[in-house]
């Protein structure tokens, strides 16, 4: 089983619980419709990584996401996390009506900061992602379509949460491909108050 830290303690987290296309403008930069209601799927345990690996065979492109860890029930930790896509291939499998996991739950498709216990209001979070220094992502809750505890209430009527289990909740736009030596920093605020941050370099 794959881990993740929580204040420096190693959790095996059973599944990734992930939201898509809930920012208005990561939906219009795709082209995508808007939902009528939250847009889940799942990763694997075995997708997470602690190193961002971009492929010579095919185009990986980057989502940067505020992620919430899950201990008894509710929402307790924030980490960053990056959602690695096979963007072609995504297009290919939903033009035909296809499932998403060959696209989104790889080997090494979730990567994450360290999480922090997280005791203040969950809705004044917000994150940014740099790359090579640029601002490339930023968005808060108060853009989500859909909010951090309505998605913990979609999920739990119809999926059991164990201790430690993640959910992404969804990407705002900037997305893009990523490049072997690009720098990722990735930063979670409350408020104005840096609550976690993290960086890799694309292998």
């Amino acid at each position: 089983m794959k881990s993740v830290k929580l204040n420096g303690k190693k959790i095996y987290p059973s599944k990734i619980i992930c939201v898509g296309r809930n920012y208005v403008d990561h939906i219009r930069e795709l082209g995508n419709e808007i939902p009528a209601e939250p847009v889940i799927f799942l990763k694997p345990n075995s997708a997470i990584s602690s190193q961002v690996r971009s492929s010579a065979d095919v185009d990986i492109h980057y989502e940067g996401e505020l992620v919430l860890l899950v201990l008894a029930g509710r929402l307790a930790a924030v980490g960053f996390g990056l959602d690695l896509t096979k963007r072609q291939l995504q297009t290919n499998l939903k033009a035909k009506g296809l499932p998403w996991e060959r696209a989104k739950a790889f080997d090494g498709a979730a990567v994450f900061s360290e999480f922090v216990i997280f005791d203040g209001n969950i809705d004044d979070l917000r994150l940014e992602l740099y790359i090579n220094g640029r601002l490339a992502q930023q968005g808060s809750c108060d853009l989500m379509m859909y909010k951090p505890d309505s998605i913990l209430a979609e999920v739990r009527s119809f999926l059991s949460l164990e201790d430690g289990d993640l959910i992404m909740t969804g990407t705002p736009g900037g997305v893009g491909e990523i490049h072997p030596g690009d720098e990722f920093t990735g930063k979670i605020f409350a408020a104005q108050e840096l609550v976690v941050e993290a960086s890799w370099v694309v292998r």
